[in-house]
C-alpha cells in the first residue's frame, strides 16, 4: 500500500525543476501586483505572501535540489553562490518583517530584495534547472515527489500566516468582488439543488 502511494505521489507531483520553476513564478506573480501607491495594509500582506513563499522555496532547495545536483554536477559554480544569494535575501526579508509598511524604506528594501531574487531566477532557470533536466533524468520526479511531501510540512505550521497574509494583499475592491462571487455561486448552487428537488418531485 505504501509502495503505490509513493508511486502515485511520484506520477502526481511535477518534477523537481517544473516545482522550482513555479515557485519562481508565483513570487514574481506577487512581486507585479504590488504597486507604490498601494494602501500600506496590502503592500504588508503582498510582501508577507512573497517572503514565506521565498523562505519555504530557499530551505526547499538547500535540503533536496542542492545535495542531489551536488552529486552529479561537475560546475558548481552557480551552486557554491546560490546559498550565499539565499542568505542575503533572509537578511534583506528580517529587514522588511521589522518595518512598518509606511516608511519610505519599505518600498527600496523590498524592490532590492526582488532584485537579488530576480538574478537569482535568472542563474537558475538559464544554468542550474536545465542542467538538472540532463544529469538527474528519472530522478526528477522523485525528487518532485520529497519536495511535495517536505513542502507540506513546511507549509502546514505557516498556513494561518499564509492566510492572513493573503487576505491582506487584496485591495477593498478586489475582497467585495469576491465576496459578491462568493455569494453569488452559493446562491446559484442553491437554487440549482432546489431545482433538481423539484423536478423529482414531479
Amino acid at each position: 500500500m505504501k509502495s503505490l502511494r509513493n508511486t502515485l505521489t511520484s506520477t502526481l507531483s511535477p518534477t523537481i525543476t517544473n516545482m522550482i520553476r513555479m515557485d519562481h513564478t508565483a513570487v514574481l506573480e506577487t512581486f507585479h501586483q504590488y504597486e507604490i501607491d498601494t494602501s500600506p495594509s496590502v503592500k504588508k500582506g503582498l510582501v508577507n505572501t512573497a517572503c514565506i513563499a521565498l523562505e519555504i522555496h530557499a530551505q526547499l532547495e538547500e535540503e533536496i535540489f542542492y545535495p542531489a545536483m551536488r552529486t552529479v554536477s561537475s560546475d558548481k559554480s552557480v551552486l557554491e553562490k546560490s546559498v550565499p544569494e539565499h542568505n542575503e535575501m533572509r537578511r534583506l526579508i528580517a529587514q522588511l518583517r521589522s518595518m512598518d509598511a509606511n516608511n519610505p524604506a519599505f518600498d527600496y528594501t523590498f524592490m532590492e530584495l526582488m532584485r537579488n531574487v530576480l538574478h537569482h531566477v535568472a542563474d537558475e532557470e538559464t544554468t542550474l534547472l536545465p542542467e538538472a533536466e540532463r544529469l538527474l533524468g528519472s530522478r526528477l520526479s522523485e525528487l518532485g515527489a520529497e519536495m511535495t511531501k517536505r513542502r507540506l510540512q513546511l507549509t502546514a505550521p505557516r498556513a494561518g500566516e499564509l492566510a492572513s497574509s493573503t487576505v491582506r494583499s487584496f485591495p477593498a475592491s478586489s475582497m467585495l468582488v469576491a465576496a459578491g462571487a462568493v455569494l453569488a455561486g452559493t446562491y446559484l448552487a442553491k437554487r440549482a439543488f432546489e431545482g433538481q428537488g423539484h423536478s423529482r418531485n414531479h
